[in-house]
């Protein structure tokens, strides 16, 4: 059994694990002490029957805490109880993956999409700052980045189901207010109140994957959750090029609130509630004595019963991770480099292809297919690369996994990173044939996409708070993707975009090389010397 299944816990003297065994709320399972239970050793045996874990079993694809969970799972015996979503039949829970990742396509569509528009919305409110102009586009990032740290608590609160609606229909309003904005100000206030609603997909996506999946099962269902936040910002900006030309930059974000429309029509009827603490709770409090049945919940209450509690937690345990630990804080540091890199690219391409290679504004937002292109060969090629090596170095370690296991397919995409941005800077410098900066956005798509995975999975088998080590790297990589095109046209008329993209690519160089390999060697010291990870 790999070391990713460690944070499950055993039953002490527990009869054989069976499918058929569904006890409820009522059942009266004994709950072993903490001093019963082990939380860092290897507790679900598998199946005598069949030699296969079942969906509830094993640790979550994102555990929030591992020790609290493996707690809290022995607790009336949820890992086998039919409400559990990870028990869900396969199309149900593929159902709800598949209406979080709409959520979660279109409010990063909805931040990118007006990118191609920057000259004309210049013009129409009258902008002569370059710096103001972009940050029309960026400062969408700045909430985007804290809503989560809100809203994720807000949703172990009350449920993720109405924080994603709610947060929809907020985006829906917040978007028909950017399209009719009469003033510069009102829609730099739009963009911003935007991505705090925008946020909330980001803020329970992850964990909603978490709450359908179990650790074992996580990189596919990741790896598809992923495509929408990455993908969003590709496909909006190529449609937002010809809706600009066509019918004008407003309609954009009139296009974004219907698209906000169709996915609340879709996902308010059929979207269920997912998060095990608050199903659980909601159930003991329907019980026909509830007093008695909260006893029954000593671990969950202590950790979810506190309304305060669970929003002070989730607001700072990210900030201890990045400030307490240098492997979340430099993993962090790299993914946020390549997502401010990638909206520096938003920002700068109508300059590149508007203005050096004539494109019209519709042809325009062509340019960031190859992004797309990179993106979408990653996820097939490079998370079947991720497992491969994966798999084969468990085999060699005796079946048993480590985080550090995750580094080569991490240096591999790192190798793609600066290769992506030399070929894009400087083949746009020379002006040779458009093709080829194009196809290096692609490469530089690629190596992002490729290196995203590992990073996360990383993080998740490192620590102990696994989501919050998410949040943290999150939370990093969006305030980088508002600072970089604020920026990006000054320094761009300094060096050029040969010099400018240059320096990018060694930055990429010096986060994304050494400190991987250096984790391959040090990495499971640095782990045993920290009292965050596992």
């Amino acid at each position: 059994m790999s070391e990713n299944d460690q944070g499950s816990v055993a039953l002490v003297n527990a009869e054989p694990l069976k499918a058929s065994r569904t006890p409820t709320i009522s059942s009266g399972t004994h709950v072993p002490s903490p001093e019963q239970v082990d939380p860092n050793c290897d507790v679900i045996e598998k199946s005598k029957e069949n030699n296969v874990l079942h969906g509830g079993e094993g640790q979550s694809a994102f555990p929030e805490d591992k020790k609290e969970e493996a707690l809290e799972n022995l607790e009336d015996d949820w890992q086998h109880d039919p409400a559990n979503p990870r028990n869900w039949p396969t199309r149900k829970k593929w159902l709800m993956t598949s209406i979080v990742s709409l959520y979660t396509f279109v409010t990063p569509l909805g931040s990118s999409m007006m990118a191609p528009a920057l000259p004309s919305i210049a013009e129409h409110y009258g902008i002569t700052s370059e710096t103001v102009a972009a940050a029309t586009l960026s400062v969408f990032l700045v909430t985007f980045a804290i809503g989560p740290l809100f809203l994720a608590p807000i949703s172990e609160i009350y449920g993720r189901s109405w924080v994603l609606h709610i947060g929809n229909l907020l985006f829906l309003a917040f978007s028909f207010g950017c399209a009719y904005s009469p003033t510069t100000g009102s829609l730099i206030g739009f963009r911003v109140l935007s991505g705090f609603a925008g946020s909330a997909p980001i803020a329970c996506g992850g964990g909603s994957i978490s709450d359908l999946f179990s650790e074992r099962e996580r990189a596919s269902a990741m790896a598809i959750y992923s495509l929408g936040p990455l993908l969003g910002p590709v496909i909006g900006p190529v449609a937002g090029g010809f809706i600009a030309q066509t019918i004008g930059f407003k309609y954009i974000f009139v296009v974004v609130g219907g698209l906000c429309a169709i996915a609340a029509v879709i996902g308010i009827p059929l979207l269920r509630e997912t998060y095990h603490p608050v199903i659980r709770l909601r159930r003991a409090k329907k019980a026909t004595d509830p007093e008695a049945a909260a006893k029954l919940h000593p671990h969950l209450i202590e950790e979810h019963g506190s309304k305060l509690h669970r929003l002070w937690v989730d607001m700072t345990r990210p900030f201890i991770l990045l400030t307490r630990s240098i492997i979340c804080f430099l993993l962090s540091a790299y993914m946020a480099l390549m997502y401010g890199i990638y909206y520096l690219m938003f920002a700068i391409f109508p300059d590149i292809f508007t203005g050096i290679y004539g494109f019209s504004l519709g042809v325009g937002g062509l340019a960031y297919i190859g992004l797309g292109v990179g993106f979408f060969a990653a996820t097939l090629f490079g998370a079947w690369v991720g497992d491969l090596v994966y798999g084969n170095l468990v085999k060699k370690n005796g079946g048993k996994g480590k985080p550090e296991f995750r580094i080569p397919a991490l240096v591999f995409g790192s190798l793609f990173v600066p290769v992506g941005i030399f070929w894009y800077g400087w083949s746009a410098q020379a002006r040779i044939h458009w093709i080829m900066p194009i196809i290096g956005t692609g490469i530089f798509g690629f190596g992002m996409m490729t290196t995203f995975l590992p990073i996360q999975l990383y993080l998740v088998d490192t620590f102990t708070y696994a989501a919050s080590a998410l949040a943290a790297a999150s939370v990093f990589r969006s305030m980088l993707g508002f600072a970089f095109p604020l920026f990006g046209s000054q320094m761009f008329a300094k060096l050029g975009l040969g010099g400018g993209n240059s320096l990018l690519a060694g930055l990429a160089i010096a986060l994304g090389i050494p400190f991987p390999v250096w984790l391959w060697f040090y990495g499971e010291k640095m782990r045993a010397n920290s009292s965050l990870a596992r």
